[in-house]
């Protein structure tokens, strides 16, 4: 009885392993490299575009991300956005931004600010849900300093409570890309 239990034991792995219908490779999207992340902001009305910049040329590396800000925005203007994100460590540089666009069901934007103004999204999934590579922004109507937090989020629920307006804090998924930039909203 005991020789049949080890050898029952000792079988098991092979009897769980030769079960399995692992015979095609299972898909894996990978994460892309994103090196780069570009916001635009156009005037509604028309005028100079301000544009944010992120360059992380090393990753996770001991180097930090190159930020610059193009220029203030102006308060109570609205503005039409579009957000792109590109690989520079290839070459040509690859962009992005048309996977994320074409994978919109699995991607969304977010953009955390306190007091700067209002963000809406312009643009949405093949379920009618937000991406946020398009957006709208209305600068607060008065003069105004702070940081703008851009994050691109890989799978996250997108109806969950609040989500689809633009609230991070249920989305779940992981984080693609995240970046900060030190914001200013001046009176004309």
């Amino acid at each position: 009885m005991k020789k049949t239990f080890l050898f029952l034991l000792s079988a098991a792995p092979l009897f769980l392993t030769s079960c399995s219908n692992d015979d095609t490779p299972a898909y894996v999207n990978e994460d892309e490299v994103i090196t780069t992340v570009t916001a635009t902001f156009t005037p509604a009305s028309g005028g100079t575009a301000i544009t944010l910049r992120s360059r992380d040329m090393d990753g996770d590396g001991p180097t930090a991300p190159v930020v610059t800000v193009s220029g203030p925005f102006t308060a109570g203007v609205s503005y039409n956005g579009t957000v792109t994100f590109t690989n520079e460590l290839t070459s040509p540089a690859t962009n992005i931004t048309d996977e994320i666009e074409e994978e919109g069901t699995q991607h969304q934007l977010f953009f955390r600010q306190s007091g700067l103004g209002i963000f809406t999204y312009a643009d949405t999934d093949n379920n009618g849900r937000p991406v946020g590579l398009q957006f709208n922004y209305t600068a607060t109507s008065a003069a105004a300093t702070g940081n703008l937090t851009i994050t691109l989020r890989h799978q996250p629920d997108k109806t969950a409570t609040g989500v689809s307006g633009g609230d991070i804090t249920n989305a779940g998924g992981s984080t693609d890309a995240e970046v900060q930039f030190p914001v200013t909203v001046t009176t004309p």
